[in-house]
């Protein structure tokens, strides 16, 4: 995925985005569900909370934030093409970041133990967890992930994936603009607050007779982290032109109905879910038990930090040669909450919620859905 050599926003047929403009590549681990007979199941993904009409098959929520007041600087300077970066550390296993440094809180957990918990908390505040949830949630468990918002104005990478950008150095905020208000000198330019939310379905994995005896909890990430330390999530731009930076300086109502932003286009929700990208490898990693996890990742619970696994465990690394068809559009999943509203919004939501009604036709749905969603 080396964006000198393929820019996606040109490459890419079609989107899973909800904006037609938004080629973007963004990425998470998946989670597992590990049996007490030792295979492994990949836990399904559904829809967040409003993000109708219609239910997104699987997927996560990607929120561009701008900053507000008492940030000093309120100028909004969009992604450039080629521009990547990483969060999180897939090596990590132990809650080892102060709580004073602006990472703590880069990822976090939030257990869904009733169908609508803790609604309006800020992610990675008072409920959350930064390791993966040890109880049952009933109606699921999410990753909240937020991205350094500071750009040292150069680099659109680093060897790391991480060290051109920085959070702000001020951990009092507790707002949605999370990690404090200015940016340090050494990273100046103030980028877009980048969020991600994923909604894992663990309703199926309740049953406490196949959780383990020893009181730990059964999910992990592809990486072998049982922890959920090791969370992580990479992001390679590709809205097309100029259309982020038109919607950070216009879409300023802060709402989050994507309909309330007109310099965009919406897409409807058949349009985004028959977007899907082809398998590369000749490998089962879904829909039925496996032995190991993927690329035979081991589990690594540290408390040290993890190391690479062993390169000659017989994982496939090799692509499919033949021209692959696109894979099968996942089943949908029901959420046990409302993603859209019919009639008036509630009144606990106000604006900050869909209406069923309001739901995009294909006719200003930009180009519809290709064979393939990028050839990366």
């Amino acid at each position: 995925m080396d964006p000198s050599v393929l820019d996606p926003a040109k490459a890419a047929t079609c989107t899973t985005c909800r904006f037609a403009e938004d080629k973007s590549n963004y990425w998470t681990a998946v989670m597992y569900f590990r049996h007490p007979n030792g295979s492994y199941i990949r836990v399904p993904q559904m829809a967040n909370h409003n993000t109708g009409p219609g239910y997104q098959a699987g997927g996560m929520t990607i929120y561009y934030f701008q900053p507000g007041p008492p940030t000093k600087n309120l100028n909004i300077t969009a992604f450039a093409p080629g521009f990547r970066m990483i969060v999180g550390h897939p090596m990590r296993r132990t809650d080892d970041i102060p709580t004073t440094s602006p990472e703590y809180r880069q990822t976090s957990y939030r257990c869904f133990e009733t169908e609508d918990p803790l609604a309006n908390a800020v992610p990675g505040y008072a409920g959350d967890t930064f390791h993966l949830p040890n109880k049952i949630c009933e109606h699921g468990i999410r990753s909240n992930i937020y991205f350094p918002q500071c750009w040292d104005g150069v680099n659109l990478d680093s060897p790391d994936h991480s060290s051109h950008v920085a959070f702000p150095g001020d951990t009092s905020s507790t707002g949605l603009h999370i990690f404090g208000t200015d940016c340090p000198a050494t990273h100046p330019v103030r980028l877009p607050l980048l969020f991600i939310e994923i909604i894992w379905d663990t309703r199926q994995f309740n049953d406490p007779e196949i959780w383990p005896k020893d009181g730990t909890q059964p999910f992990v990430f592809s990486m072998g982290d049982p922890t959920g330390f090791g969370q992580h999530a990479d992001y390679l731009f590709g809205w097309e032109g100029d259309s982020l930076q038109r919607a950070m300086d216009v879409c300023t109502g802060g709402d989050g109905v994507p309909w309330n932003c007109p310099v965009l286009t919406t897409q409807d929700m058949e349009t985004m879910n028959n977007c899907r990208q082809a398998n590369k490898i000749d490998e089962v990693v879904e829909d039925q038990y496996i032995e190991r996890l993927p690329g035979c990742n081991p589990l690594q619970d540290g408390p040290a930090p993890a190391t690479q696994a062993p390169a000659d465990c017989g994982a496939l690394t090799t692509w499919l040669t033949a021209t692959p068809t696109p894979t099968a559009t996942p089943a949908v999943v029901t959420p046990p909450y409302t993603v859209c509203w019919d009639g008036e919004s509630p009144t606990t939501w106000g604006a900050l919620v869909p209406l069923c009604n309001s739901k995009p036709t294909k006719a200003n749905s930009g180009p519809g859905p290709a064979a393939t969603a990028s050839p990366l």
